[in-house]
């Protein structure tokens, strides 16, 4: 019995993370309440209160299923498809699609809002947003060493550079397709890319 009662517990609570997960993909983290969460899945207060404590743990907790969700629907799809820069042009690509297609519960990129929305707010959930987002630079700059290393990329690329500049064209896409409902960014943001990656 105690099982069932630790699996069903485990449930409950990702039930309540997905649900945050949408919740905040529209309207922020701030926006993700235990009693919004409460009347959405037609629980107590206290029934979602007990498996997080506190507003900022709920955050927490929701950021990383988001980033989780992230890493599914983009560095997952590059995975194990080679190395150089075949590997990095299958992560952009990814990487676009997952915008164009309105990233995380339509609400475009998950990471960009929230690190606009707690890029200002010291505290846990502004360093795991900002830990997630060096994280991504990290890997994106591996990927790019890796293409150097491969001779794919000239000897004298800088991959931090590159890192720098492949993000900053996807921020810009996200901005451009959900803020001001541009149809073009998409294949505008890979021509870019692809540009940036040394393609021909």
């Amino acid at each position: 019995m105690p099982r069932r009662s630790a699996a069903d517990a485990s449930d409950t609570r990702e039930r309540i993370l997905h649900c945050a997960v949408a919740i905040a993909a529209r309207d922020g983290l701030e926006g993700v309440t235990i009693g919004r969460l409460a009347d959405d899945l037609g629980m107590s207060k206290a029934g979602v209160y007990g498996h997080f404590g506190s507003k900022e743990a709920l955050q927490l907790a929701t950021f990383g299923l988001a980033v989780e969700q992230f890493q599914e629907l983009v560095p997952a799809r590059a995975a194990g498809t080679g190395t150089g820069i075949e590997r990095l042009r299958r992560l952009c690509a990814a990487w676009i699609d997952y915008l164009e297609q309105g990233g995380i519960a339509g609400g475009g990129c998950f990471l960009a809002a929230a690190a606009m929305e707690f890029d200002n707010r010291p505290g846990p959930v502004r360093d795991a947003v900002a830990r997630a987002a060096d994280d991504w630079l990290a890997h994106l700059e591996r990927l790019a060493a890796a293409a150097v290393e491969a001779g794919d990329l000239p000897s004298d690329t800088d991959p931090a550079q590159l890192a720098f500049e492949l993000n900053g064209i996807a921020l810009a896409t996200n901005q451009a397709i959900q803020l001001q409902g541009d149809t073009a960014a998409p294949q505008r943001a890979r021509r870019a890319m692809n540009r940036a990656a040394g393609a021909p």
